[in-house]
């Protein structure tokens, strides 16, 4: 790594996170200072040493480091090519205040579920037009947090649910061109989002917002063959653009939506 800084931040459309960064400092040194949220943070590339409430840390890449509200702290590279990272801010809603004291004692875990769950969530936010998506993955990322701040992390419980899965489905096949969040399914369907998620990923073979993503695809493979225009199409099949039902269209069918209904 060489260069200068580069810094991109933004704030997504996803409630509980405040804040997505990503970035590369080949010398930057961050001085003590607080956050009022949580941060999540990964490292992509070098290894970062940091005081936790006057307490030294570390983090490479094969850790995630979860630094609570109100807490100072700093960050430094330990080589002198620098770092990368990538960071989420949380609303202190979403873990939980009264958790902040277990963080200040253990703020590193070696997950590679929880890494690579984070890793996941944040490729979607870059993208920004997959909701449903980014709100099942924040949800399981907060479940698998909260587990590790209680010192009880345990692996998901195996059990079927058809019934949760069932009304899940009925519910996204109701609402394929607008939506729905995974809280107002969850308040329909009357269980927990990430019992929702985990229950249709294990009875149908796929996570919800794929189904969904494939239910539109569908939708969007009628009004092509009825003549509507693309730019039509993804609006009336509930993408966010043209480009983003191409792109979803390419990735089931190896084609185009022009292609799939060129003479």
């Amino acid at each position: 790594m060489s260069g200068s800084a580069q810094v991109h931040a933004w704030r997504p459309e996803l409630d509980g996170v405040v804040e997505v960064l990503h970035a590369y400092f080949p010398s930057h040194a961050y001085p003590s200072h607080t956050h009022d949220a949580w941060t999540v943070l990964i490292v992509d590339e070098g290894v970062v040493r940091y005081d936790l409430d006057h307490r030294e840390h570390g983090l490479a890449q094969a850790q995630v480091s979860l630094l609570p509200p109100n807490v100072p702290h700093d960050g430094r590279s330990v080589r002198p090519e620098g770092f990368r990272k990538r960071v989420l801010y949380l609303e202190p809603s979403r873990l939980g205040t009264d958790l902040i004291g277990a963080a200040v004692d253990r703020p590193e875990y070696v997950d590679p579920v929880l890494r690579r769950r984070i890793h996941q969530l944040h490729e979607v936010l870059t993208n920004g037009t997959e909701p449903l998506e980014s709100e099942s993955r924040l949800a399981l990322i907060e479940q698998r947090l909260q587990q590790h701040l209680r010192r009880q992390v345990t692996p998901p419980p195996d059990r079927r649910d058809p019934g949760v899965a069932s009304r899940l489905r009925d519910v996204l096949d109701g609402h394929l061109p607008t939506g729905i969040t995974l809280d107002e399914a969850a308040l329909l369907v009357h269980a927990h989002p990430t019992h929702l998620v985990r229950a249709f990923t294990r009875e149908y073979g796929m996570p919800p917002h794929r189904y969904l993503t494939g239910r539109r695809v569908d939708l969007a493979r009628r009004y092509l063959l009825e003549g509507r225009p693309p730019s039509e199409v993804a609006t009336l099949a509930g993408f966010y653009d043209q480009s983003h039902l191409t792109r979803h269209f390419r990735k089931m069918l190896g084609v185009s939506p022009g292609q799939f209904v060129r003479p």
